[in-house]
């Protein structure tokens, strides 16, 4: 009797250590890829960068911006695009026909029943949307 319950409080040891050894690196792993966030973001833009939202159509202030220059991640501040990239696509969200070079990460996602490309910063890790509908800070020069 005595002999089991020791035997048994030697596995579970082992199976605490066990667990403690696997969730380590995977700790480290998480915090080592854990997302600047700007304390300027609004609620709204928190809610889209981190947590894949969306904003209504038609209520970005960047809708009808004009200006030549670069846009850039509302978060960390990496350029995304230049402003010649723009178009008006008629959706109700800015929209641009190319990033610029590396400015990206891509993941496939399948919430909506259908395969959509989503568009991550790749400095960051922020989220901008869907086929370069974008959430960004306009810092034109």
């Amino acid at each position: 009797m005595l002999f089991n319950m020791l035997l048994r409080r030697k596995i579970l040891k082992l199976f605490g250590l066990s667990i403690l050894f696997v969730s380590l690196p995977y700790q480290f792993l998480k915090s080592a890829t854990k997302k600047i966030i700007n304390p300027d973001l609004t609620k709204t833009q928190k809610d889209i960068m981190f947590n894949e939202g969306t904003e209504r159509p038609f209520t970005s202030e960047l809708l009808k911006e004009k200006r030549d220059g670069f846009y850039h991640c509302a978060n960390c501040g990496a350029k995304l695009f230049s402003s010649k990239a723009k178009f008006d696509s008629g959706t109700g969200w800015p929209s641009f026909s190319e990033a610029l070079p590396g400015a990206f990460k891509t993941k496939i996602d399948y919430s909506f029943g259908m395969k959509r490309i989503e568009y991550h910063c790749a400095n960051c890790g922020a989220h901008h949307g869907p086929y370069f509908l974008s959430l960004t800070s306009p810092v034109l020069a």
